[in-house]
């Protein structure tokens, strides 16, 4: 809050005082302009019919990110889904990419972990997972890149293209032949 007010408005009271109207008005119209980026949607869908096994780590709380899961993705299915809880670190420390890994029950070396942000890309290195930056979303291309993205996807469908299955082979991708 402090970094975007005029420098004559950073005093203590003040950014309390926004901090505070901020929590209250997004508390209550968090969702009003929230919508799925285009091309999220068959994303999830082209996953799925892949067997891909979906997951959701996000440093809000806990609560509020399974809010968010059933109101935007709930027509998908995701295996786990875990916001910041008691106890555990936020990202970009790996213990909740690591408690992912074991609740699917899959070596960190065989997740792709998407994120839209240097966050994400660190969190992803630090569990020994794959970094793919979502290049649509907060970040730019060389922001993830340079946070560690091993590839970039610029599109969501393009992250179809980085499935494979257990033997590295890639899966039909639904291209029209």
């Amino acid at each position: 809050m402090r970094r975007i007010l005029p420098q004559d408005r950073r005093g203590d009271e003040e950014v309390g005082r926004l901090s505070l109207a901020f929590r209250e008005d997004y508390g209550q119209n968090w969702h009003v302009k929230t919508k799925l980026y285009a091309g999220v949607a068959a994303m999830l869908t082209g996953l799925r019919e892949r067997g891909a096994a979906l997951a959701v780590l996000s440093n809000k709380p806990d609560d509020f990110t399974r809010i968010c899961v059933r109101r935007f993705l709930g027509g998908w299915r995701f295996e786990v889904v875990l916001g910041q809880r008691s106890g555990v670190p936020k990202k970009p420390d790996p213990a909740g990419a690591l408690e992912i890994a074991g609740l699917l029950d899959l070596p960190p070396a065989e997740i792709l972990y998407l994120g839209d942000s240097d966050t994400d890309m660190k969190t992803a290195r630090a569990a020994g997972m794959f970094p793919v930056g979502a290049a649509w979303g907060f970040r730019t291309a060389e922001e993830l890149r340079a946070s560690g993205a091993a590839e970039l996807a610029g599109r969501p469908e393009e992250l179809l293209g980085f499935f494979r299955d257990r033997d590295g082979r890639e899966v039909n991708n639904g291209d029209a032949e």
